[in-house]
C-alpha cells in the first residue's frame, strides 16, 4: 500500500477504524470502502449516484489512490459499475438474482439454526433476549438503521451459538442486494414488529431444542425479508435493472 493509502484520516473517516489497541490497523482505502459500502446498502447512496474519485478524495482528505482503491472493491461487490470513459455509478439492483440470493442464504442460516437448536445453553438464549428487547425499543421508536443493525447482530449470534460463525460470514458476501431491497421495506408500517414477532419464534424453537420449527420459522423469516419485489420494482423503478 502507498504512503497516500495510510495518510492520516479526518474524524468522518476514523469513525469506521478500529481503536482498541490489538485491532489491525486500518488503512485509508478500506475505512472509505466501509463508509461508502455501508452507504449504498443504506441506499444514503442511491442507485445511479456518481461516484466521483476527485470529489471523493477532497470528502475524505485523502488522494485519488485509496478512493480508487475503495471503488474497485465495491466494483468487484456488484454494488458499484465503473465504465470507462463515462464514470463511476451506484449499480442498481439485480432484481432478478433476489430469488438465488435468498435461496443461498435460506440454505445457510437454516444450516446455522439447526445447529444452534443442537447447542444452545441458557446463557445463549439469554443472549438472544437481549437483542430482542432492544429490537422491540427500536421498533417503537422507529429508530430503523439501529434495528437493521440489531438484526444483524441476531442473525450473527444464531452462527456463534451454532459454532459455525463463518456462516454468516458467507451470508454477509452473498446479501447486499436484499439488504438494499429490505431497505426500502422497514418504513412500512408494522414491519419492524414483524420481524421482532419472527425473530421470536425462532428464539422460541431454539430454546426448545426444536430444530424442525427453528428452521421452519427461519424459513418463514427469510420469505418474508423482501415481501413484495414486484410492488417494489414499481414504486422505485429507478433503482432496480
Amino acid at each position: 500500500m502507498s504512503s497516500n493509502a495510510d495518510q492520516t484520516l479526518p474524524p468522518a473517516v476514523t469513525e469506521a477504524i478500529a481503536t482498541t489497541p490489538q485491532a489491525p490497523r486500518v488503512t485509508a482505502a478500506v475505512a472509505i470502502y466501509r463508509q461508502l459500502h455501508a452507504a449504498i446498502l443504506r441506499n444514503d447512496l442511491a442507485p445511479g449516484t456518481a461516484l466521483q474519485d476527485k470529489v471523493l478524495s477532497a470528502e475524505f482528505s485523502v488522494s485519488r489512490t485509496p478512493v480508487r482503491e475503495a471503488l474497485i472493491r465495491l466494483a468487484e461487490d456488484g454494488l458499484v459499475d465503473i465504465f470507462p470513459q463515462s464514470g463511476t455509478f451506484v449499480s442498481r439492483i439485480k432484481a432478478d438474482a433476489i430469488p438465488e440470493v435468498l435461496d443461498i442464504r435460506q440454505a445457510l442460516e437454516c444450516l446455522a439454526v439447526k445447529r444452534a437448536t443442537a447447542s444452545a445453553h441458557p446463557t445463549d438464549i439469554a443472549r438472544l433476549d437481549k437483542i430482542l428487547a432492544r429490537q422491540s425499543i427500536l421498533a417503537e421508536a422507529g429508530d430503523m438503521m439501529p434495528f437493521h443493525d440489531a438484526d444483524e447482530l441476531f442473525h450473527e449470534t444464531i452462527g456463534l451459538i451454532a459454532e459455525r460463525p463463518g456462516l454468516w460470514t458467507l451470508v454477509k458476501q452473498v446479501k447486499a442486494q436484499i439488504d438494499r431491497t429490505r431497505m426500502l421495506t422497514l418504513p412500512a408500517p408494522g414491519r419492524m414488529a414483524q420481524v421482532v414477532a419472527e425473530h421470536r419464534a425462532i428464539r422460541d424453537a431454539i430454546a426448545a431444542g426444536d430444530a424442525a420449527s427453528a428452521q421452519t420459522a427461519m424459513t418463514v423469516h427469510l420469505h418474508r425479508v423482501i415481501p413484495d419485489l414486484a410492488r417494489l420494482r414499481g414504486e422505485f423503478p429507478a433503482y432496480f435493472t
